[in-house]
């Protein structure tokens, strides 16, 4: 008797600790953590597609033109191949693409975003920061990624970060791409590019993907002719070329931009 209670005893023991060994596993299926604030849960459901799923507030809708210049511009993206955006700040035209391109993300029907821009504004260049080139560029693209946590969720886009699936880099490093079928391009402050930059990012261009380039010609920091005035001359008339000019009407930021903006250029 004293032997069969002893076994019971040393069986019982040596279930406990599997069954909680089990209950860990099954715990650690659904991993949980906190980034920036933000609590992550990996588990494939929502965003399959992208792996990731966040608490953090997303933005609820779809997005949503705010004035009817705003929806012509989202329109003409929708409905071309390559688009430009062009007038004064404010008026929504980095929001709109890049948006765009993660509902785009968001839905599959693109697999990567590029976001780009030229490194050199106000007489500043990559060379004069503190960092490495990533580190560096980071500072020009915080405006791309605070639009993107509000539409995807600061979870599924460190997740796109990590994977290849959003890629930010300096104009200059586009040389050598080719933008495929499933890529949705954005290149900001257009009016700070050359004309020999112009050029070789409109020849990346692949058949059936997304281009958006933004910028203002009235705010440039080139001296000789920008890249962007010069290639809006250029594409004119092109079949899937499309060219949306905002106005100081659309400026949507708030009533002081329109102010200062009718100061600066009066």
């Amino acid at each position: 008797m004293a032997r069969k209670a002893h076994a019971k005893r040393n069986a019982n023991f040596i279930k406990q600790p599997d069954s909680r060994r089990a209950k860990g596993k099954r715990k650690r299926s659904t991993r949980r953590y906190e980034q920036d604030g933000a609590e992550i849960v990996e588990l494939g459901a929502h965003l399959s597609h992208l792996e990731v799923n966040t608490k953090q507030r997303r933005a609820p809708q779809p997005l949503k033109a705010l004035n009817s210049s705003q929806k012509r511009f989202i329109s003409s993206i929708r409905n071309n191949c390559l688009t430009f955006g062009t007038g004064p700040a404010g008026t929504g035209k980095s929001y709109c693409a890049v948006s765009l391109a993660a509902e785009y993300l968001e839905a599959g029907q693109i697999e990567k975003i590029i976001l780009t821009r030229p490194a050199v504004e106000a007489g500043e260049q990559l060379g004069h920061l503190p960092g490495a080139v990533d580190d560096k560029f980071s500072v020009y693209i915080d405006a791309f990624r605070d639009i993107l946590n509000e539409r995807l969720g600061t979870g599924a886009v460190d997740y796109c970060v990590r994977h290849g699936r959003i890629v930010a880099a300096p104009l200059a490093y586009m040389r050598g791409k080719t933008f495929n079928s499933k890529t949705f391009v954005v290149l900001e402050e257009a009016q700070n590019t050359s004309v020999t930059q112009m050029k070789m990012f409109l020849t990346r261009i692949g058949e059936d993907c997304k281009v958006v380039i933004n910028g203002d010609t009235r705010q440039s920091d080139i001296k000789a002719m920008n890249g962007l005035a010069d290639a809006l001359q250029r594409v004119r008339g092109l079949a899937s070329v499309f060219v949306h000019e905002f106005e100081r009407d659309d400026i949507v930021r708030s009533g002081l931009v329109r102010e200062l903006i009718d100061r600066y250029e009066c």
